[in-house]
């Protein structure tokens, strides 16, 4: 069975845990987009939740693909091991 994919897990930088670095970007960002105009808070507000919701979307793409992928992947190594591809040209593409 195919492994679920999952965002690597990033540890740290310089020994500061990845939550606290997070958490004083997000705070950062927070603070200097309070700064702005009304229209332009809601502009980045709305940017943000979509990129959200996009890359909510990527993981439920990859996590339920993962089995096909791998079908996929065990059918293009039989063709091979069969010698039924061929080199890949990109002129010819």
């Amino acid at each position: 069975m195919a492994t679920k994919w999952r965002r690597p897990a990033w540890q740290g930088y310089n020994g500061v845990r990845m939550e606290t670095m997070v958490n004083r970007l997000l705070k950062k960002a927070f603070e200097e987009a309070s700064r702005l105009d009304e229209a332009e808070q809601n502009a980045v507000g709305q940017w943000l939740l979509d990129e959200l919701a996009s890359e909510r979307r990527w993981d439920d793409a990859f996590n339920g693909s993962n089995d096909a992928l791998a079908k996929l992947a065990d059918e293009a190594r039989d063709e091979h091991r069969a010698a039924q591809t061929r080199p890949l040209d990109p002129d010819a593409l």
